[in-house]
């Protein structure tokens, strides 16, 4: 049996796990990031878990390669952090792509996070089958990938895809991570609906059952809160804002939605879904679908390790 390994360095956690042609996970590692502590515990931390990670396997399975998802902008060719944020302090420049290889000896493709999860979906998922299609990824902020063509854009440094970056107000607040005003990262991530909950509560005498926080937020809103529909709505109608922009820039055949947000069902997707039909020309509209993300939590790491047969087979 042929296997590739996976990891998935993100601000919190480093995920490492053997991944098997179909995409199922067969062993993982997984230990808490602790980036404070600097990159280069960053760095030991994965390459342990890969070393973990490689000693479970049976002694006769072949290795078809490394692949490394991580949070940042990632040069592909050279596989280096072009730029990390405050997530990952002193990430950015680290090599991760020549790291692995002289330590293993596999060859080994690094990606930035987001875009491994459109790899996931694109092999095992809601992109299987598609030619072209976005990835939206809803967490504490808003990632994204493109393919088109059946390849990941990558832009001229490795930054195309920044989708949480499209502002939907240019008087909106500024952003702190991109100098912009009003991105849409700002209303429909996590940290932008918590947001807007602390705004409502300090700017009125509503006193809600809810604390500022996205998920009570959105359970809130789906058991009929009118104070967490009206954030809701906010963050609904700037997310759809947004990817009306993405389809009328990229005319995908489907938008694939995942992460936190995401996670609050079917009524946040289905109202999400009429607001972008409303906002887009009849003849984009007619080709798009707004898809659920499918791999899920793994997504991530079988995305990272499913370079490996993607990029490897020459592709």
């Amino acid at each position: 049996m042929e296997y590739a390994i996976g990891a998935d360095i993100g601000g919190t956690k480093i995920q490492v796990a053997a991944v098997d042609r179909e995409g199922r996970v067969v062993c993982r590692h997984l230990v808490p990031t602790e980036a404070h502590l600097g990159p280069a515990q960053v760095m030991e931390k994965m390459l342990t878990g890969v070393e973990l990670t490689l000693s479970r396997l049976p002694g006769d399975a072949g290795i078809a390669g490394i692949g490394v998802g991580s949070a940042g902008q990632i040069d592909f060719a050279s596989g280096t952090v072009a730029f990390a944020g405050d997530q990952l302090p002193g990430w950015t420049g680290t090599p991760i792509k020549s790291r692995v290889e002289e330590r293993f000896g596999f060859p080994a493709y690094v990606d930035n996070d987001v875009n491994v999860v459109a790899v996931a979906e694109q092999l095992y998922g809601a992109g299987r089958g598609l030619d072209s299609f976005l990835c939206v990824a809803l967490g504490t902020g808003i990632g994204g990938a493109i393919v088109e063509a059946g390849r990941i854009v990558r832009g001229a440094q490795g930054c195309a895809g920044e989708l949480g970056h499209v502002s939907v107000d240019f008087n909106g607040p500024r952003c702190g991570n991109c100098g912009n005003n009003g991105c849409v990262e700002l209303y429909a991530s996590g940290s932008g609906i918590a947001r807007l909950g602390r705004e409502l509560i300090a700017e009125s005498a509503v006193r809600p059952a809810w604390g500022p926080d996205s998920r009570e937020i959105a359970q809130a809103w789906l058991q009929g809160d009118p104070h967490a529909a009206w954030v809701m709505d906010v963050a609904i109608r700037a997310l759809a804002t947004a990817i009306a922009g993405y389809i009328h820039m990229c005319n995908p055949q489907a938008v694939i939605v995942g992460g936190g947000v995401s996670e609050t069902g079917p009524s946040f997707l289905e109202a999400l879904d009429r607001e972008v039909r409303v906002r887009t020309s009849p003849n984009v509209r007619s080709a798009y679908r707004l898809l659920p993300a499918y791999v899920g939590n793994d997504a991530g790491v079988i995305g990272a390790a499913a370079q490996v047969w993607l990029y490897g087979d020459g592709q």
